[in-house]
C-alpha cells in the first residue's frame, strides 16, 4: 500500500510538469515577433499563417488547456495521458508502415518476399513493430479488441499477397484514412466529457467555498496539487536542460571559475519567467530546509525529528528570495545583468540561513552548557558547528568586500555576516561560564548580570547596525532612485529591526531595574534565621548561604527571586503580591486597652465569647448591630493582625454599644481566655 501511495504521488507531480513547462513556453513566446519572422521567410504564403487573429486565439487557447491540465483530478490525468500515448503509438505505426511503403517502392522488387533475402528483413522488422504498436495499444486502452488498431498492417498483408506496389500506396493511405476515422469517432463519443468535468468541478468548487470559504479551497488545492514541490520539479527539469545543452555544445573541458559562471548564468537562464522564478524559490526553499534539517540532525541526531520548529522550514530564505527578485526586476533585465544581481541574492539567502542555522544551535549549545551531560561527542558537534558559524560569515562578509562594490544590499549582507559571528561569540562566551561552573561544582557569583550584559551587548550592536542600514537605505532613497518596493522594504526594516527591538530592549531594562529594586528593598536573612528555616530554595533546590525575605515570609536567593521578577511580580511559593519598601505601608493601629493575661494553668471560670457574639440578655445585639471592621486590617498583605483578632482568622464584629475600636466588649474583658505567649506566636505563624 505504501508502495502504491508513493508512486500516486510521483504521478501526481510529475504528470503536471508538462503543464507547467507549456505555460513558461507560451510565456516566452512573443506572437508578434513571430509572424515577422514569418512574414520575411518562404511560409508567408502559406494558408496556416495568413491568419494572425486566429494564431492570437490559438495562444489564449494555449493558456486555458494549460490551466484546465494542470487542475485536473489525477484519475482523469492520468487518463488523459493514455490516451495521449495511445495517439502517439497510433502515429509511430503510421510512420513504420509509411517507411515499408517507401522502401518498398525504392527497391521496385514485387515478388514473393522468401525469394529476396532484403525484402524478406523488411516486411520482418515492419511487421514485429506494427505487432508491438497493436498490442502496446490494447493494453493502454484496456481493451481486447486489438482489431481496432490493426489498420496499418493491411499494406504488410496486401504485400504478402502480392499486390502490385501502386495499389499498396493506395492501401497504406486508406489504412491511415481508416485510423483517422477512429480517432474521430472516439473524440465524438467523448465530446461531453470535458463539459460535465467542468460542471461537476464548479458544483464542487461552489459548495465548498459556501461550506468552507476561499481560504479553505486555497489550501485544499494548494495540498492536492502539492504546488511547493511541483514548481522544484519543474524548475531542476529546465536547470538539468539548460546544463545538457550547455555541455553538449562545448568539447573542451571546463575550468573552475568558468563553472561558476556557468551555473550562475543557468540559474539566470532558468528564471526569466514568472513561473520559472517560482519554481526557483520553492527550490530555494527545499534547499534552506535540507541544510536546516542536516544541521539539527548534527546536533541532536533522530531526536531532532521528534520536535520540529516550524518556524525552520525554509519558507524565510524562499520569500526573501521573491521579494529581493520582485524588488530589483530580476526577470526583466539582461542574462549577465541578472547573473550578477543573483549572485548577490543568494549571498543574502545565505546569510538568513546561516542565521537560522544559529537559531537552531543556540539553545542547544546553551543546554549542554548548563545540563550535566558528560556526553563529549555531542559538545564537540555543538562546538565545532559554532565554530563554523563563527568563521564562515566573517569569511564571507571579507570576500564580498573585496570583490563587489559596496551597495545596499551589500552593506546588509556584510553586517548580518559580522552580526552572526558575533552573536556565536557571545554563546560561546556563555557555553564557556556554564562548563567553568560546572567543573568548580559550586555557582559563579553574578553569573546572570553576566549573561545579562553580554546579550545586551549582543542586541545593542545589533540595534545600531540595523540603525545604520536604515539610514543608509534612507540616503539611497532620497539621493539616489526611488522606488516603491525599495520604500516599502526599507519601512518594513525599519519597523521590525530598530522600533520594535528597540521597544523590547526598553521593555527587558525596566524589567530588570525594577527586579532589582524590589530585591534591594527586601531585607537580608541573618544566619540565626536561615538556621532556623533550615531549608532550600524553592526555586534552583539549593541550599542558601543567604537569602532575601519576602513581605510573605519566604526566603529565596536573591539572585533567584531576581529571574523570576523578571517575569511576574508576585511570591513564586504564594503567588502574593511583591512590593517594595516604596509602597505605602497600612496606618499604625489606635492605641489598644491592655488585656490582662492569667497563668497559662489556670482555669477561667465561665470564659465569654469575643465581641457579644453571647449578649447580655437585658441588651440583645442582633447581626444587623454589628460591623464587621477586622477584614481591612487583618489581611496577608498588610503583614500583621489586629490585637482583636484572633489566632484562627476569624473576624470580630465591633460591639454596638462600646467604642470603635478592635477591642473586647467591656464587659466581657473579665472573661476574656487567658492565652500564654507561646501558643499566641503559634496563632500568628498558623495565620
Amino acid at each position: 500500500m505504501a508502495v502504491k501511495e508513493k508512486l500516486e504521488a510521483v504521478l501526481n507531480v510529475g504528470l503536471r510538469v508538462p503543464s507547467i513547462m507549456l505555460l513558461d513556453v507560451l510565456y516566452r513566446w512573443d506572437v508578434s515577433s513571430f509572424f515577422q519572422q514569418i512574414q520575411r521567410s518562404s511560409l508567408n504564403n502559406n494558408p496556416l499563417f495568413q491568419y494572425k487573429y486566429l494564431a492570437l486565439n490559438m495562444h489564449y487557447v494555449g493558456y486555458i488547456l494549460s490551466v484546465v491540465l494542470l487542475t485536473l483530478p489525477r484519475q482523469h490525468l492520468v487518463q488523459l495521458y493514455l490516451y495521449f500515448l495511445t495517439a502517439l503509438l497510433l502515429y509511430a505505426g503510421h510512420q513504420i508502415s509509411r517507411d515499408y511503403v517507401r522502401s518498398e517502392l525504392e527497391s521496385g522488387y514485387e515478388g514473393p518476399l522468401y525469394l529476396e533475402p532484403l525484402s524478406m528483413n523488411r516486411f520482418t522488422t515492419a511487421l514485429i513493430g506494427q505487432l508491438v504498436v497493436c498490442t502496446l495499444c490494447s493494453c493502454v486502452m484496456q481493451t481486447k479488441q486489438i482489431w481496432l488498431f490493426s489498420a496499418h498492417l493491411l499494406p504488410l498483408v496486401a504485400r504478402l499477397c502480392l499486390v502490385p506496389l501502386e495499389t499498396i500506396v493506395f492501401i497504406n493511405r486508406f489504412a491511415m484514412i481508416f485510423t483517422g476515422l477512429e480517432v474521430l469517432y472516439f473524440l465524438a463519443s467523448n465530446l461531453l466529457v470535458p463539459y460535465n468535468l467542468a460542471k461537476t468541478a464548479y458544483r464542487e468548487l461552489v459548495q465548498v467555498v459556501e461550506v468552507y470559504g476561499l481560504l479553505a479551497l486555497g489550501m485544499s488545492l494548494w495540498n492536492q496539487l502539492v504546488v511547493p514541490v511541483l514548481f522544484m520539479v519543474f524548475w531542476l527539469v529546465l536547470f538539468a536542460l539548460q546544463i545538457y545543452s550547455y555541455f553538449s555544445t562545448r568539447d573542451q573541458p571546463t575550468s573552475r571559475e568558468r563553472l561558476l559562471f556557468l551555473f550562475l548564468t543557468s540559474i539566470a537562464e532558468c528564471c526569466s519567467t514568472p513561473y520559472s522564478l517560482l519554481g526557483l524559490v520553492f527550490t530555494v526553499s527545499f534547499v534552506a530546509l535540507g541544510v536546516l534539517t542536516l544541521c539539527k540532525f548534527y546536533l541532536q541526531g533522530y531526536r531532532a525529528f521528534m520536535n520540529d520548529n516550524a518556524m525552520h522550514r525554509g519558507m524565510t530564505e524562499g520569500i526573501t528570495l521573491l521579494v529581493l527578485a520582485v524588488q530589483t526586476g530580476l526577470i526583466e533585465l539582461q542574462v549577465i545583468h541578472r547573473a550578477f544581481l543573483l549572485s548577490i541574492i543568494l549571498f543574502i539567502v545565505v546569510a538568513s540561513i546561516l542565521q537560522s542555522m544559529l537559531e537552531i544551535a543556540d539553545p542547544i549549545v546553551l543546554a549542554l552548557g548548563a545540563s550535566r551531560d558528560k556526553s563529549w561527542w555531542k559538545h564537540f558537534r555543538a562546538v565545532s558547528l559554532c565554530l563554523f558559524l563563527l568563521v564562515f560569515p566573517s569569511y564571507m562578509a571579507y570576500m564580498i568586500c573585496q570583490f563587489f562594490h559596496m551597495d545596499f544590499w551589500l552593506l546588509i549582507i556584510i553586517s548580518s555576516s559580522i552580526l552572526t559571528s558575533l552573536q556565536v561569540l557571545g554563546t560561546l562566551f556563555i557555553y564557556v561560564l556554564f562548563m567553568v561552573e560546572e567543573f568548580r561544582k559550586e555557582p559563579v557569583e553574578n553569573m546572570d548580570d553576566v549573561i545579562y550584559y553580554v546579550n545586551g551587548t549582543y542586541r545593542l550592536l545589533e540595534f545600531l547596525v540595523a540603525l545604520c542600514v536604515v539610514a543608509y537605505g534612507v540616503s539611497e532613497t532620497i539621493f539616489g532612485e526611488w522606488t516603491v518596493m525599495g520604500s516599502t522594504i526599507i519601512f518594513i526594516h525599519s519597523y521590525y529591526n530598530v522600533w520594535l527591538r528597540a521597544q523590547l530592549g526598553w521593555k527587558s531594562f525596566l524589567l530588570r531595574r525594577d527586579a532589582v529594586n524590589k530585591i534591594k528593598s527586601l531585607p537580608t536573612a541573618t544566619s540565626t534565621q536561615l538556621e532556623k528555616h533550615n531549608d532550600i530554595c524553592a526555586i534552583c533546590y539549593q541550599d542558601m548561604q543567604n537569602a532575601v525575605i519576602t513581605p510573605c515570609s519566604h526566603f529565596f536567593h536573591a539572585g533567584c527571586l531576581k529571574k523570576w521578577l523578571y517575569v511576574q511580580e508576585t511570591c513564586p511559593f504564594c503567588h502574593g503580591q511583591l512590593k517594595s519598601q516604596s509602597t505605602p505601608t497600612p496606618a499604625p493601629l489606635p492605641p489598644q486597652e491592655p488585656v490582662v493575661h492569667q497563668p497559662a494553668n489556670q482555669e477561667v471560670e465561665n470564659p465569654g465569647p469575643l465581641c457579644a457574639t453571647e449578649a447580655p440578655a437585658e441588651e440583645p445585639v442582633t447581626p444587623e448591630d454589628m460591623d464587621v471592621t477586622c477584614q481591612d486590617t487583618c489581611t496577608p498583605e498588610a503583614g500583621s493582625l489586629s490585637s482583636a483578632c484572633p489566632s484562627d482568622s476569624r473576624l470580630v464584629p465591633e460591639c454596638k454599644n462600646g467604642d470603635s475600636r478592635h477591642e473586647h466588649c467591656p464587659e466581657q474583658l473579665d472573661k476574656v481566655p487567658v492565652t500564654s505567649a507561646e501558643e499566641t506566636g503559634k496563632g500568628l505563624d498558623a495565620h
